[in-house]
């Protein structure tokens, strides 16, 4: 019979260890192995009083309180305080004001083309300069212009003087008739003096004829005869003498249808001159087109012209941006409730930062913009779905509010715009 024996030792901290050595273990070859039984093991000692000894914390519970110190507490009503003031603006905010981001600063943006077709000479300026109206920004060759204007200024002197041709022509026509006039006054007079004559040679002859009749001896028949052919050459005088009173009226009527000719060609040719002027002035305006102009003041942009470039007219040249700007503000149609003209509204630009401009409410867009849109929405068939609507909005900036920050504001900058409404 062999034993096998196991020692179980308790440590200062009453916590029991085996000891596994191989001394600790005797083996005998028996028919029956024993084992002695455990032996029990003493309770841990008890801890000194609370009041010797002092509390006992683990040190995650040590750093633990000592977070928790007076700095923590103040971190956090620091942070109650500015949770409730966030809580009370947003509130605030919410109830006064109609805010969206959906909103770019728009300005006039020229177009700057040319009138004509031409080669340029020079350009004056440069991308992103600062111009002002009136200010020369490109010069086409200016030869050909010159040219057509010399030939227009040629033509008008030609139809000038023949203008004045014209109204010599006139002068003579007009004298003329005035000859042609005094000679029928002068026919007309002959006439009626030939007719008092075959009047007088009438009286004679009936006289002549009725002595002789009455008394052969008072007249004598050659006298009758005398008086007889005096009559009939009166006669015949009258004749010649109305003939040349037609002839005069013809000639007047001849004479005062070329004076109405010579006014007429008065006016062709002053028709004329005025056309030549107009030419004159035509081919004086394009050659003043050579110099391209700003239309406004503003800002060079979007450049894409070079010296030797053939232009074309209307081929674009510049983008000039004017100077003055504002908001189109995208609002939903629900936030238009309490929206009108005039309402202040606080403005923040994004390249620029947290400062706020003012401005205020200038006018709302008289329909959606989907209205203006390529394809506006037809809800008239088909399955329906409800969207929200979006207003455009203009906005104005207040003129003290962008001082010193002009140059800064530029067309198409994000916005954020609060409108207050109440």
């Amino acid at each position: 019979m062999s034993n096998t024996h196991s020692s179980i030792t308790s440590d200062g901290n009453g916590s029991s260890r085996g000891s596994d050595s191989p001394g600790d273990f005797d083996f005998f070859v028996e028919s029956e192995t024993t084992v002695e039984s455990p032996r029990a093991i003493d309770p841990p000692p008890e801890p000194e009083s609370s009041a010797a000894a002092g509390p006992v914390s683990t040190p995650a519970k040590v750093v633990a309180k000592q977070k928790r110190g007076p700095l923590f507490r103040l971190v956090v009503f620091i942070l109650i305080i500015a949770s409730g003031l966030w809580l009370v603006n947003f509130t605030y905010r919410a109830l006064v004001f109609e805010e969206t981001d959906d909103a770019y600063i728009n300005g006039h943006v020229h177009e700057v083309s040319s009138r004509l077709a031409g080669s340029v000479t020079e350009v004056l300026v440069e991308e992103n300069e600062v111009v002002k109206a009136g200010q020369v920004l490109l010069r086409l060759d200016p030869l050909e212009f010159e040219i057509a204007l010399q030939r227009a200024k040629a033509a008008l002197a030609q139809e000038e003087a023949g203008a004045q041709q014209a109204q010599a022509a006139l002068a003579q026509a007009k004298a003329q008739d005035m000859q042609a006039q005094a000679q029928e006054a002068s026919s007309e007079a002959q006439v009626q003096q030939i007719e008092a004559q075959l009047e007088l040679a009438k009286v004679n002859f009936g006289r002549n004829q009725r002595l002789f009749q009455s008394d052969v001896r008072a007249i004598s028949k050659a006298d009758v005869d005398t008086t007889q052919s005096t009559a009939q050459a009166t006669i015949a005088a009258l004749a010649g003498a109305k003939a040349d009173v037609i002839a005069a009226q013809a000639r007047t009527q001849a004479s005062q249808a070329a004076v109405e000719s010579a006014q007429a060609e008065i006016a062709s040719a002053s028709a004329k001159v005025e056309a030549e002027r107009a030419d004159v002035r035509d081919a004086e305006r394009e050659l003043s087109y050579v110099d391209i102009k700003a239309p406004s003041d503003g800002r060079i942009g979007n450049k894409n012209v070079e010296v030797g470039n053939r232009v074309q007219v209307g081929e674009a040249l510049f983008a000039e941006v004017d100077k003055d700007c504002w908001i189109t503000a995208n609002f939903k149609e629900t936030q238009l409730t309490r929206m009108y003209s005039g309402q202040s509204v606080e403005i923040t630009v994004d390249s620029i930062g947290s400062h706020i401009f003012t401005g205020a409410v200038d006018s709302l867009a008289p329909a959606s913009g989907a209205q203006f849109a390529l394809l506006p929405p037809d809800n008239a068939t088909g399955n329906f779905t409800k969207v929200v609507q979006r207003i455009p909005v203009k906005i104005v900036f207040d003129a003290d509010s962008i001082r010193g920050f002009e140059d800064k504001l530029r067309p198409g900058l994000s916005t954020v715009v609060s409108v207050r409404v109440q």
